[in-house]
């Protein structure tokens, strides 16, 4: 199963603690982020692939149908527009056209997956900077995200491991880069689901660590020292969490009402207490965390 397959395997399970009515509103909110040039639009009402990604995926979780065909038009043009991707987006550009029913119907591929390894990195890891020597955890999750929704692995899977390995910092935790080794719960939560993905031995106190992130307040913190958690963080730290067998029971009636005090009627999710926002990005990391406590 795919990173993203194995993600949204649990969000679908988020409707059954929204119910109907939010549901509905969730989808609403979604659709009316959908651009007319057919992809879905950022915080300033422009449209990006990274954005689509995630309204794909949130409307997935929902389990209605996608609007392939103005999806299509906007992925082929993305396509005859590879070259002037940076790697998050060409990552964002083979997930968007993996969930399609038939993913062909954007055309070829091959451009964008030789253009992600335009961004390996001396260590064998991925960097979302072109010719850097060491990669980053998050650029190693969406390279190996983007190959595996296509049914492919990486090349050099050893590379990436000794990437990981040297974003490792004390206490169980990873850094996103070895230039700034200050642990934080989305690395260390991207390395974990890569590193369960290969097969490699993830550190016994890791689990532990994530713990200690949780605040009082229900969710998690993104450092430590952070002054408040956030809903990615949240949300992927259960991830982490249920990925490790590690259970949280005692603490899911505390992050439910955090993941609440996030919601709004206008069918999103604020990022933090401090987001004046809603986008479509933290709208499904509320499905994916809410799908965590349905499990």
């Amino acid at each position: 199963m795919s990173l993203r397959l194995e993600m949204l395997q649990v969000a679908r399970l988020a409707p059954s603690l929204l119910g109907e009515e939010a549901s509905l509103l969730i989808h609403d909110f979604i659709m009316s982020q959908e651009h007319a040039d057919g992809g879905f639009c950022d915080r300033d009402g422009d449209v990006d692939l990274y954005y689509t990604s995630f309204a794909i995926d949130t409307l997935t979780a929902l389990q209605v149908d996608l609007p392939e065909e103005t999806l299509i038009a906007f992925l082929k043009r993305k396509l005859s527009e590879v070259a002037e991707l940076d790697f998050v987006h060409l990552c964002c550009l083979a997930r968007c056209a993996s969930a399609l029913s038939d993913c062909r119907a954007v055309g070829d591929l091959a451009p964008v997956f030789a253009a992600i390894e335009k961004y390996r990195t001396e260590d064998g890891g991925y960097n979302q900077a072109e010719g850097m020597e060491t990669g980053s955890a998050y650029a190693c999750f969406l390279a190996c995200g983007a190959n595996a929704d296509h049914g492919r692995t990486v090349s050099n899977e050893e590379g990436v491991a000794t990437c990981l390995e040297s974003l490792k910092v004390a206490g169980g935790a990873w850094a996103n880069d070895v230039a700034l080794p200050v642990p934080n719960i989305p690395s260390t939560a991207a390395a974990i689901t890569v590193s369960r993905n290969l097969k490699l031995t993830i550190p016994s106190e890791t689990s532990k660590w994530i713990l200690e992130s949780f605040h009082p307040g229900g969710g998690f913190l993104p450092f430590p020292m952070a002054p408040m958690p956030d809903l990615l963080s949240t949300a992927v730290a259960l991830h982490a969490l249920d990925g490790l067998q590690v259970s949280f029971d005692d603490k899911k009636e505390a992050i439910l009402d955090y993941i609440d005090s996030l919601w709004t009627a206008a069918g999103g999710f604020h990022g933090s207490w401090e987001d004046d926002d809603l986008d479509i990005e933290y709208t499904y990391y509320g499905l994916l965390a809410l799908g965590h406590l349905a499990l």
